[in-house]
């Protein structure tokens, strides 16, 4: 219930933090900002005490720790990779280029007899 509550009270700080800048709409820009980035703030730091903020901690902790096992493609790979999507995706074109010109030159000109 208590993070239930924590995390009500966070929604209400963000909330807060964004009616303040159209509450200050008189005030600078910068003045504006500042409201909603401290709601944000208050809110985070609220919602960080609760139960699931800490379960979120820990499963982006895991993520970031997943992350840096992956063996990312070296650019030789990356380009090797990118050419043959292109050349894939010009072949697919010319291919459904020549069927559409093949289905309508049998439809308009074989069975309806336009030219």
């Amino acid at each position: 219930m208590a993070d239930k509550l924590k995390f009500a009270l966070a929604l209400a700080l963000v909330a807060a933090g964004v009616a303040g800048f159209y509450v200050l709409g008189e005030q600078p820009l910068v003045v504006r900002v500042l409201s909603v980035l401290a709601g944000l703030a208050a809110g985070i730091a609220v919602a960080w005490q609760s139960e699931p903020g800490q379960r979120f901690i820990v499963f982006a902790r895991e993520a970031i720790t997943e992350t840096k096992k992956v063996v990312w493609p070296s650019r030789k790979e990356t380009v090797q990779t990118t050419g043959m999507v292109f050349a894939f995706v010009v072949v697919m074109a010319i291919f459904l280029w020549l069927t559409d010109k093949s289905l309508e030159w049998v439809l308009y000109d074989l069975v309806l007899g336009w030219k």
